[in-house]
This record gives C-alpha cells, sequence and structure tokens, in this order.
C-alpha cells in the first residue's frame, strides 16, 4: 500500500485542479490531471460559435466542444470542459469581491479571510496575468452612456483581465518571448482586440490555464490525461477512510460502447471538477458505496451568484460592437447589483437564440403572456428593427450583452434521484425554493438604457419558456464549514470523514460574490495547497 501509481490524481483541470497540480508539482508530488474534455490549441479551435460540433458540449450527440448548456428546473447553467477547464470559454474577468462575502455562508469565522485571502489573491493575479483592460471597444462606450443615463457613471470602470496587451507601442498581435515566468512559460501574442475570448482565442493572448499553472505542472512532470472521464474512486486495502490510498477507475470520454475502464493508483484524490461536475461524481460514488460516507450536507446550497443576463441590441448599427475583449467593462447600478459589458466575435452569432425581447411582469407560467405583449408591442411601435432585433444575422455586431451579478444570498438544493422521463438511472436534479426567475432592477435598467441609446432591450430565452435565470456561474454544493452536518469539506479543503481526499474548485464556495468567481476559486486553490507540505526527501529546487 506504500506504492502507488500517483502520489496525488486530480480530477479536472479547471482553475482548482490546475493551481493544485503546479503547487503540488513544485513540491516534488507525482500528480496526474485526468480531464475528460479536449485539449485545444490555436490550430483546432473554431472559428465561430456556428461551429457546434467544436463548441458546444454533448457527447452523446457526438458534439466534442466545450461548452455545455444544463436545464433544471430551477435555473439554467453553462459551464466548460476541456483542458484548463471553464478557462478556455470563460471571459477572462477577475475581480477580488467585497470583504463582506467572507462574512456570509458557512465559511463565516473558518479563517481571518479579510487577513488570508489578500496574499492569495496577489499569487493568483501575478499567476493569470492581470491587469486593466487596455482594448475597449464599442461595447464598453455604449455602457458608459447607459450608465451616465441611470446616473451611475461614477461607478463605470474597465474590468481587470486576464490577457496580454503586449508591450507600449508593439502592433497588436505582436509575439514576444514568455512575458510572466522568466522564460519558464510560453511565448504569446498581444490581443488584436478581435472579441472571440469565449469563442477561444486563437491568437495566444487570452491567459487560459494551459498558458500558466497547467503549463508549469506539465513542465514540472504532471501528467495530464485528456478525454478521459474518471467513474470510480475508492479506497484502497480495506481503509474505509483512505488511509491506504484510492484506486480511481477512468473510461475514454468519448467512447459509447465497449468502453475499456483503466485504473490507477493514488495516495491522495482532489476532485476539482467544477460545482456541478464534483457534485454529480460525488453524488454517483455516495449512491454506489465507494464513498459512502461523504456528508449528506452534499449538494445543499448551491449559489448561482444570483445571476441574470439581459442586452442591448441596435440593429442597423454602422458600430461593431463585437471589438474589444469578451468583458470589457462593468458598473453598479447599486450597492448590492454588478453588470458588465459582454460581448461575442462577430459572426458568432449563435447565441442569439438564447435571447428575446425584455419582458418584464411577474414570474411564473403568466410571464408568457407578459411576452407576448412585449412582442406585439415592439412589433407595432418599431416593426422593422424589432423583426431584425430577434434574428441571428449581426447579432454580435450589433449586441451589448449585460452580465448581472448580485451579492444577495440566496441558494438552491442538488439531489441525486431518478428523473419522472427516466427513470432508468439517477442524474442531478434541483429541488428547494425557487431563486429569482429576473433581476427587476437590472430589468428596469435595461429598458431604461436602451431608451437613452436608441435600443431594443432583450431577455433571456430562459426566463419566458422555462421560468428559470441563467447563469454562467454555479458555485456551491461542496461547502467549506466547521463540521459534516454544515458542510462537505473543512477550513483546508480535506473531505470530512476520509484521508487524503479533497475539494477544490467553485463547489466549495460558500457565498454569492457578486463578481465573476475564477479569480476567487483559483485564490482559494492557492489557500489550499498552500497546508501541503513539500513531499520528503523533494530538493530545495523542486519546492521553489
Amino acid at each position: 500500500m506504500n506504492e502507488h501509481d500517483y502520489d496525488y490524481v486530480i480530477v479536472g483541470s479547471g482553475f482548482g485542479g490546475s493551481v493544485s497540480a503546479h503547487r503540488l508539482t513544485e513540491k516534488g508530488y507525482r500528480v496526474a490531471v485526468i480531464e475528460q474534455g479536449r485539449r485545444w490549441t490555436p490550430e483546432n479551435l473554431p472559428t465561430t460559435n456556428w461551429k457546434i460540433w467544436n463548441y458546444l458540449w454533448a457527447p452523446f450527440l457526438a458534439l466534442k466542444g466545450f461548452l455545455r448548456l444544463r436545464l433544471f428546473r430551477h435555473v439554467m447553467i453553462l459551464h466548460g470542459n476541456a483542458v484548463g477547464g471553464g478557462s478556455i470559454t470563460y471571459a477572462q474577468t477577475l475581480l477580488v469581491p467585497p470583504d463582506s462575502v467572507w462574512n456570509d455562508g458557512n465559511w463565516a469565522g473558518l479563517d481571518q479571510w479579510q487577513q488570508q485571502m489578500p496574499q492569495h489573491y496577489e499569487t493568483a493575479q501575478r499567476m493569470l496575468g492581470v491587469t486593466t483592460n487596455q482594448r475597449p471597444g464599442g461595447a464598453d462606450a455604449r455602457l458608459k452612456d447607459m450608465a451616465r443615463a441611470a446616473g451611475v457613471e461614477d461607478s463605470f470602470y474597465y474590468t481587470r483581465v486576464g490577457v496580454f496587451f503586449g508591450r507600449e507601442g508593439d502592433t497588436p498581435g505582436t509575439e514576444v518571448p514568455d512575458p510572466y515566468f522568466g522564460g519558464r512559460g510560453p511565448a504569446r501574442k498581444s490581443c488584436i482586440g478581435c472579441g472571440a475570448c469565449m469563442v477561444g482565442c486563437r491568437h495566444d493572448a487570452k491567459n487560459t490555464l494551459d498558458k500558466n499553472y497547467l503549463y508549469l505542472a506539465e513542465a514540472q512532470g504532471a501528467e495530464v490525461q485528456a478525454e478521459t472521464r474518471v467513474v470510480d474512486v475508492a479506497p484502497l486495502g480495506g481503509k474505509a477512510d483512505g488511509a491506504d490510498g484510492y484506486a480511481v477507475t477512468t473510461v475514454p470520454s468519448f467512447k459509447r460502447f465497449f468502453a475499456r475502464r483503466r485504473v490507477v493508483t493514488a495516495k491522495n484524490v482532489i476532485f476539482a471538477a467544477s460545482s456541478l461536475g464534483t457534485q454529480e461524481l460525488l453524488f454517483r460514488l455516495k449512491a454506489k458505496g465507494s464513498l459512502p460516507h461523504v456528508s449528506d450536507d452534499l449538494g445543499k446550497r448551491v449559489r448561482t451568484n444570483a445571476e441574470s443576463i439581459l442586452g442591448v441590441r441596435y440593429p442597423g448599427t454602422r458600430e461593431d460592437l463585437s471589438r474589444g475583449v469578451a468583458i470589457g467593462s462593468g458598473i453598479y447600478i447599486d450597492r448590492h447589483t454588478h453588470i458588465e459589458a459582454v460581448r461575442y466575435p462577430d459572426g458568432s452569432n449563435l447565441m442569439s437564440g438564447l435571447f428575446t425581447v425584455l419582458t418584464g411582469g411577474r414570474a411564473g407560467p403568466g410571464r408568457v403572456l407578459h411576452w407576448l405583449g412585449a412582442m406585439l408591442r415592439l412589433i407595432a411601435t418599431r416593426p422593422l428593427s424589432g423583426i431584425r432585433a430577434l434574428l441571428p444575422y449581426r447579432w454580435a455586431r450589433e449586441t451589448v450583452i449585460f452580465l448581472v451579478m448580485q451579492t444577495l444570498d440566496g441558494h438552491i438544493d442538488m439531489r441525486w434521484k431518478r428523473r419522472w422521463y427516466w427513470p432508468f438511472g439517477k442524474a442531478l436534479t434541483s429541488h428547494g425554493d425557487r431563486i429569482p426567475t429576473f433581476i427587476p432592477e437590472a430589468n428596469a435598467f435595461t429598458e431604461k438604457a436602451a431608451r437613452a441609446t436608441g435600443g431594443i432591450g432583450l431577455s433571456s430565452v430562459s426566463e419566458i419558456a422555462f421560468n428559470v435565470p441563467m447563469t454562467a456561474h454555479c458555485m456551491g454544493g461542496c461547502a467549506m464549514a466547521a463540521s459534516p452536518d454544515k458542510g462537505v469539506v473543512d477550513a483546508q479543503n480535506r473531505v470530512f470523514n476520509y484521508q487524503g481526499l479533497y475539494v477544490v474548485d467553485g463547489s466549495m464556495l460558500s457565498a454569492n460574490l457578486g463578481v465573476n468567481p475564477s479569480l476567487t476559486i483559483t485564490a482559494l486553490a492557492e489557500r489550499a495547497m498552500s497546508f501541503i507540505p513539500a513531499k520528503a526527501g523533494a530538493t530545495l529546487e523542486e519546492a521553489a
């Protein structure tokens, strides 16, 4: 039992997994990273999100992209699958949340967060190359005009992003040797402001994890097994608490039938498969008896960052609103509500199908009637523009998307149950009280902003058709807590009731952050790895 294939197996290669891989290999450990998604390069990234076979993730339908859409009873969730996790498709917006978030949720009081976290945020920002947006575009100028019309212009700011903008005086697109890690990282090219960040950066400017944390981890000996799915994690040697390590069973991600299973052993296992991925895997392992003692708190208090996704379209505008970085600017319309200006690149109009005319009213089935009324008013008052506003053609060039986030608390629960329409197996299902379908303050701002700037307001289709909000930031479900009756992991990310088992990803978050969560996940992963000592016998150089 003293000999394992690896010291650590990490399930998932997103922000938690990549940070863990880098810090553990740095400390001399043998590490394997198992990722069900593909490895992406500038050569194989899709040129447009209309190429759904390379953009959307649904292996059963032969879609092998990196963005997955999942509809639950309470919410529609967007999340990523790739080597580098969600960093391949995220908008690289890296913001520090307000200090108040550490006083909310089950992690309150577990540490002196306000004193401890700044050092980890600083490390995360340095590793991810965080800087202020230097490629503002038309969408950012429109957001500033909207903020002025709403009386909140003083809150306007350019985002802090993980993008390489090049050296002063260089032409956009200029290649330079590694600008971040003293020559240990890859060469980079400066951002050209094409707006394609969320379809995958084909210009080597976006600081995805495969260009920093994961890149360095592989250089230090970490093995990344792409297109590989973990189906079992079981304690070895009859030790129910995992004291002798774990057997990790995998299958190929895209093999539908007769998939050959492979088993590796590890002293420790880190779950870092994203909030939904980690919850789903732990539920499955708990139910089948591999890890039966995972806390019954699993799946509770899943948060959506209290999000809403809206927009304003300008049919026929000559200005290309797709230029810039994916999220270039933001404002605060009140102390709880944060709005960012989002864009897709010219020609990537697939996501237009997720939007319809701005709709108010009350949440519930009756909101469809409010939507019909909004449609009729739009067609009656602006017939040509109204029809054009709902068509995919030129959507990315003409639309400013609003990502709205709040710090107000609210959550749902996830359970492992059979669905009424598919009784042949269990799956994640959402339960609990409804979270707000839409944010009235954000709708009011969108309506006022559209009127002031000559645009047409947009709501998410999920709000109308399914009576649920849409979010790209699912968090929680394996919360930090002081005991297993209140959470799944302790203050050092160790799974209660097991040795050598960790959760290090968005599922550990215990509060709505009100900002994009990637930087906080990275900083918390840095903190988690700081508790693990260097491997016995590792040289100072290895552990540097």
